[in-house]
């Protein structure tokens, strides 16, 4: 795959993803997205890149987040270790880089 229109991407389930490439054991993917995801921590460093649509991304405490909204070009980085959730307001594609099989 050489080119990829983030806006004409979509999916037959919520954080469903395009691979796009693999970097030193890092992945790219483009995500789309309606629904939120789990709060989770990463065994390494992830990146969101929001590129169409709205997120809420909530970090640090599960019982009291923190809470940043990210638009069209925001860029979220969430350390390893770091609890945090995508909330999507509506569509939203986002491209995350992390490390191969990160959950």
């Amino acid at each position: 795959m050489d080119f990829v229109t983030p806006n004409d991407f979509t999916a037959d389930r919520a954080w469903g993803a395009l691979d796009i490439a693999e970097i030193d054991g890092a992945t790219v993917r483009l995500h789309w997205t309606d629904q939120p995801y789990v709060w989770h921590v990463n065994d390494g460093p992830e990146v969101f890149v929001v590129l169409d649509g709205i997120v809420d991304m909530k970090f640090g405490d599960p019982a009291a987040p923190l809470v940043r909204r990210m638009t069209k070009g925001d860029i979220f980085h969430a350390a390893e270790g770091e609890a945090h959730v995508a909330h999507p307001e509506g569509v939203a594609r986002v491209l995350v880089i992390e490390r191969k099989g990160s959950v």
